[in-house]
Parts: C-alpha cells; sequence; structure tokens
C-alpha cells in the first residue's frame, strides 16, 4: 500500500497492516489462509475504527470482514446491548408544576356584556365552544 494511502492510518491499525503485510510477503503460495491470530486483530481493528476502514488498510475482502464481525460473541454482546437499553420505555413523571397551571379568561361582546372565567390547577375546558355559548354562536 502507498505511504500516501497509509499516512493517516492510527498507529494500532497502521501495525495490524504492517503485520499482514509481512506475513503476505512470507507466505509460501497464494492460496494459503489467513492465520486465525491476524483475523483476530483485524476483527479487533474493524470494532474499533470500522469493516470499511480496516478492509481497505488491510486489504482484505469486506464481506469476509464483515463475517468474522459478526460471528465473533463479543461483537455481538455489544452490539446488543444497546439496542437493547435504547428500546426500554421509561416512564417519566410530570412534573408538580403542570397541574398548578393558572390562567384567566376574559370575554366581551359588542353589547357590553363581560364574563371571565379564572381557572386554577385543572386542565383548561374546550374555550372555543365556551366563546361560542357566550356569544351565541352555537347552533
Amino acid at each position: 500500500m502507498d505511504t500516501k494511502k497509509t499516512r493517516g492510518l492510527p498507529a494500532r491499525l497502521e501495525g495490524v497492516r504492517r503485520r499482514f503485510q509481512n506475513w503476505r510477503q512470507a507466505r509460501k503460495s497464494r492460496s494459503a489462509r489467513i492465520p486465525d491470530p491476524l483475523w483476530a486483530a483485524a476483527v479487533k481493528m474493524a470494532g474499533t475504527y470500522g469493516i470499511h476502514r480496516t478492509a481497505r488498510a488491510l486489504r482484505l475482502d469486506y464481506y469476509s470482514l464483515k463475517e468474522r464481525v459478526e460471528a465473533t460473541p463479543a461483537a455481538t454482546a455489544s452490539s446488543a446491548s444497546p439496542r437493547t437499553a435504547s428500546a426500554a420505555f421509561l416512564e417519566l413523571p410530570s412534573p408538580a408544576w403542570a397541574g398548578t397551571c393558572e390562567c384567566t379568561l376574559e370575554l366581551e361582546d359588542v353589547g357590553g356584556s363581560t364574563m371571565r372565567v379564572h381557572l386554577k390547577g385543572i386542565a383548561p375546558p374546550d374555550l372555543a365552544a365556551l366563546s361560542r355559548s357566550f356569544w351565541g354562536l352555537d347552533g
């Protein structure tokens, strides 16, 4: 791999990349399988730096690395726990001040009649229906 491409790699990933490079140079045939310790290091790097970045840096097949990452018990346990935690329902109690609302509604029609409604500590009624009733518009 060019030094331009590896220049931005984190030190740990660069170390594993060199291990893969040394193994590739020392292997006797191209069909030799990657040893388990190298796969384990690749899976660990994928857990830290992501599958795509690791596969590209180590010159591995993305899908082969992905399968190994998903088959790792530590990866499945760590990926399952955040999903479980985020899926939990958490009911929050309403704050104490929510039931102590207070408002005053003042209505006045063209004839000078007024109505004042003072609401304290209860949910407001249907104010539109109340004002229609006051103005004689319910129909």
